[in-house]
């Protein structure tokens, strides 16, 4: 009598803590949705501000037409990637086409000193803040979910439903991580 008592306790401990974990995956997965789709939002902004920065440029640069077009390019890449993973990896490309762009227009006292670039470069810094602090928020929120889907007992849940580790936002490019010499 006092063991199926027992066992029926275990059942019910198993299955409310199966229940629990398994409602909390699901609380984490829409935060990591929330968090992407803020990041998505300045990710947008950004890209409707590269062409208007491009076309700024191109007026005082207009024979850098190749670092111009790849600069659109690796926009319009980002813009239309379709999965996350692909999503990284495009931006990692479209910030070094970027510094590339503002390289460029060091190069170029006039364009340097034109207040449409001017602005325009303004906005797009406050803009990477922005798309900075929106990672930090994606990332914290990624990594407690992986956290959770690596540890044990929540991890024989993960596994039993398919919750998979998720992609961290980061740059991907080694150069990125260098540097930047600056010369006068």
């Amino acid at each position: 009598m006092i063991t199926i008592g027992v066992i029926l306790a275990v059942i019910v401990i198993g299955v409310t803590y199966g229940l629990d974990a398994y409602n909390n995956f699901i609380k984490m997965v829409n935060k990591i949705d929330e968090a992407y789709a803020t990041m998505d939002v300045y990710l947008k902004k950004r890209y409707d501000l590269i062409p208007n920065l491009v076309n700024t440029v191109k007026g005082y640069a207009a024979h850098e037409a190749e670092t111009l077009d790849r600069v659109i390019q690796a926009r319009n890449t980002a813009r239309d990637a379709a999965t996350m993973e692909d999503k990284i990896e495009s931006e990692s490309a479209l910030e070094g086409t970027l510094s590339r762009l503002f390289a460029l227009a060091e190069a170029y006292p006039d364009l340097k000193a034109n207040t449409s670039f001017l602005d325009l470069q303004k906005q797009l810094s406050g803009i990477e803040d922005e798309i900075a602090n929106s990672r930090k928020y994606y990332n914290a929120v990624v990594r407690e979910y992986n956290t959770k889907t690596e540890t044990f007992p929540s991890r024989i849940i993960a596994g039993f439903f398919k919750f998979e580790k998720m992609p961290m936002f980061e740059i991907a490019e080694a150069e990125e991580r260098e540097n930047v010499t600056v010369q006068f």
